[in-house]
């Protein structure tokens, strides 16, 4: 089992890349300063965190991840968007999947759970994994925790960043900075 991921790290999809079925857990309690609503670029200033902002309408803590609705009255998809353009317009493939990925942010997607799910399902597609994940009828708990306040064992081979010069290479970012930079490779390095 693992918890759903806002543009999740390289990690989480070499998890689903691998060869034993992946579910998500669709029924756990919202969890706040983890991936479920943040994901990590890299930008020309370093590594930056983008977040998306949920109500807090009653004690959303106590709530399932599919029950906390995406905040809208913000200018965040904008900002988001605009960040996402900055940080990765010179790489070699953001031309070929920056529409359809904004039009998924664009769309007023309700929940957190149903945006999130749109975004792997894109990246499934785009990465080439054959299958996307299933999802928990019943709340069955967190097996692999994939958390940005805890270090990640993760050991994945480095590819070419748009601002690898600055920063060397900076290890399970957003899955956005794979494709972008490797395009239909990003499969070989997960």
């Amino acid at each position: 089992m693992l918890s759903i991921a806002y543009f999740p790290p390289v990690e989480f999809f070499a998890l689903l890349a691998g060869k034993t079925p992946v579910l998500l857990e669709a029924h756990e309690h919202y969890c706040k300063q983890s991936w479920r609503n943040r994901c990590r670029i890299l930008t020309a200033n370093g590594p930056m965190d983008l977040n998306v902002p949920v109500i807090h309408d009653g004690d959303i803590f106590h709530k399932e991840i599919n029950e906390i609705r995406v905040d809208y009255t913000t200018d965040w998809v904008r900002r988001t968007e605009y960040a996402i353009e900055s940080a990765y317009c010179s790489s070699p493939f953001f031309i070929h999947y920056r529409d359809p990925l904004f039009s998924i942010l664009d769309s007023g997607i309700p929940t957190l759970w149903e945006l999130d799910m749109e975004i792997i399902r894109f990246f499934c597609r785009k990465v080439g994994i054959p299958s996307e994940p299933g999802v928990t009828e019943l709340y069955t708990g967190i097996d692999v925790e994939i958390h940005p306040k805890k270090p990640s064992s993760y050991a994945g081979r480095p590819y070419w960043q748009v601002f690898r010069d600055r920063f060397g290479f900076v290890p399970n970012l957003s899955i956005m900075d794979l494709l972008f930079n490797e395009g239909p490779e990003a499969i070989c390095y997960l």
